[in-house]
């Protein structure tokens, strides 16, 4: 049995058990929240689509019943508001994670802890430096939704299919993350000479229409609809099936990173190897000059931010 624990049945909680019933990639979800009427409501709405996906028990407990969970989805906290950063939301919930996360660890002492929630970096140092876990078993969503939008919007652009584009988002989840376009490939081809054999060159203003496309899109769909939820459920629903069937797949996970050449120690996001028991191996991609810069400055904006601070050990304190 794979069992999987979700903490927090907001819109994000609620759609990524959805989609771990539509992908199949559990066998068994306990939906936790303070608010037990709305992981009951969650987890009997979810259980109802089952007929029609696969065969995915789905239930409301309390922490106890996390017992077992081969992976906890740590997607509890406030919404992003309108207009605000993810980085502006860290404050709000890091005393909810201060909370939660000795809890989880008490409760599924074997499980990874998957981060769902924003800011998503640096929850995920949080988390880890608080669950006293492994680097490798505590592991955010990071820029794995970015990547997919960067890879849709190039299938776009060149009317291809995006399982062909093998391109990556790196650094902060937010603002400051970097597109890699000079390390991108579709098939065994680097991209501006793909996109030039099909005579649709990849030229600054596309570029940067792209690059907007994929940086501003939290905020579009937080303006319209007040939050994010079936991009990142879909993207959590894929990752928890790679732990089950310990695919050793790639994707660009957050995840504390130790000083790497001219880059300090912080959780930012980087191609990663997942199996069953967490994080495989780190890789780094092709970047060029801009990028490798970009990255850099990237790391900097997240320790500025407050991931300076959780790792000198100076974790929020539980609300009194």
């Amino acid at each position: 049995m794979f069992r999987v624990g979700i903490v927090g049945a907001g819109m994000v909680g609620g759609a990524v058990a959805n989609a771990i019933a539509l992908r199949g990639a559990a066998s068994e979800v306990v939906l936790v929240d303070v608010r037990g009427e709305r992981a009951l409501a969650e987890a009997e709405d979810v259980l109802h689509a089952t007929p029609f996906a696969w065969p995915v028990h789905v239930r409301a407990g309390g922490w106890a019943e996390l017992a077992g969970a081969r992976a906890v989805v740590l997607a509890c906290g406030v919404a992003q508001r309108p207009g605000e950063t993810r980085l502006e939301l860290l404050a709000r919930n890091l005393r909810v994670f201060a909370e939660v996360v000795p809890k989880v660890r008490e409760a599924a002492p074997e499980a990874l802890l998957v981060v769902v929630s924003n800011p998503v970096d640096l929850l995920t140092l949080a988390a880890w430096r608080l669950s006293g876990l492994p680097p490798e078993r505590v592991f955010g969503t990071g820029t794995m939704l970015d990547t997919g939008r960067f890879r849709a919007l190039l299938s776009h652009a060149l009317s291809i299919s995006p399982k062909s584009v093998h391109a990556y988002v790196v650094g902060e989840h937010g603002d400051s993350e970097v597109l890699a376009w000079h390390g991108a490939t579709v098939g065994a081809v680097p991209l501006f000479r793909f996109a030039e054999q099909l005579g649709r060159p990849l030229d600054a203003a596309e570029r940067a229409r792209i690059d907007e496309g994929v940086r501003r899109a939290a905020y579009r769909i937080i303006a319209g609809k007040g939050a994010t939820w079936y991009g990142v459920a879909a993207a959590t629903a894929r990752i928890l099936q790679a732990i089950r069937d310990d695919e050793r797949a790639v994707f660009t996970l957050t995840a504390y990173t130790p000083q790497t050449g001219a880059l300090p120690a912080m959780a930012y996001s980087l191609p990663r190897i997942l199996g069953g028991d967490g994080l495989c191996a780190t890789l780094w991609p092709n970047l060029d000059a801009a990028e490798s810069e970009a990255l850099a400055r990237s790391v900097a904006t997240l320790i500025e931010a407050g991931g300076g601070d959780i790792l000198k050990d100076r974790p929020p304190k539980p609300s009194p």
